[in-house]
């Protein structure tokens, strides 16, 4: 696991922005007309601000993963169902038109007053892939399983270990009243590639 990177001045700034935050809430409670908050994407260092103080988990995490607005994840397993194959090393070759899903290394657990969004990284996208994605609940816990399309005329080759989607954090305008586990909370503490809700407990 890479060290987190210490930027003082940085961790003023936010600090002061949580600080606010938490006053506006106590003024305001946690309804949804009062207290609410101005909604933002987290910069690099909120992120690793989050990670440090304010219950985001990103694990493994490494620096190099961040982006200025996100953290890219990267892939730790490909299941091709039509061809009953699945890997979690090396790579593996997908066919032009093939259906594959894939789940992410990285375990991420959401704190109540974030939700994120999941893009597919651009290098992806000139290669062919395609996918579309949701967003992931405050409150979540667990890897992430995606489902992309080859819809290139070309075969691709899919590496375990590269960087597939970026997520992207927000802050919520206010605290929900229940999270993703306490709603449907059908994939919390999912691992690995995932094709059913799991059942609760």
């Amino acid at each position: 696991m890479s060290r987190l990177p210490h930027r003082p001045e940085k961790e003023r700034e936010t600090l002061q922005y949580n600080r606010c935050a938490d006053e506006k809430l106590k003024k305001g409670g946690f309804g949804y007309t009062f207290g609410v908050l101005y909604m933002a994407i987290l910069s690099d260092h909120e992120i690793v601000r989050y990670i440090i103080s304010r219950g985001l988990k990103i694990k493994p995490f490494s620096e190099k993963n961040l982006t200025p607005n996100g953290y890219d994840m990267s892939i730790g397993e490909v299941e091709i169902p039509s061809r009953g194959m699945r890997i979690s090393e090396g790579e593996i070759t997908i066919m032009p038109g093939e259906w594959f899903l894939l789940s992410t290394t990285e375990l991420l657990r959401i704190p109540p007053e974030l939700t994120a969004q999941i893009w597919l990284r651009t290098s992806y996208i000139r290669r062919g892939f395609m996918g579309s994605f949701g967003r992931i609940d405050a409150g979540f816990q667990g890897t992430l399983t995606l489902a992309l399309v080859n819809m290139s005329p070309e075969e691709q080759k899919i590496t375990i270990g590269d960087r597939v989607v970026q997520v992207v954090f927000e802050t919520l305008s206010s605290l929900p009243e229940k999270v993703y586990s306490e709603r449907s909370g059908n994939y919390q503490g999912q691992m690995g590639i995932t094709k059913e809700p799991l059942k609760k407990k």
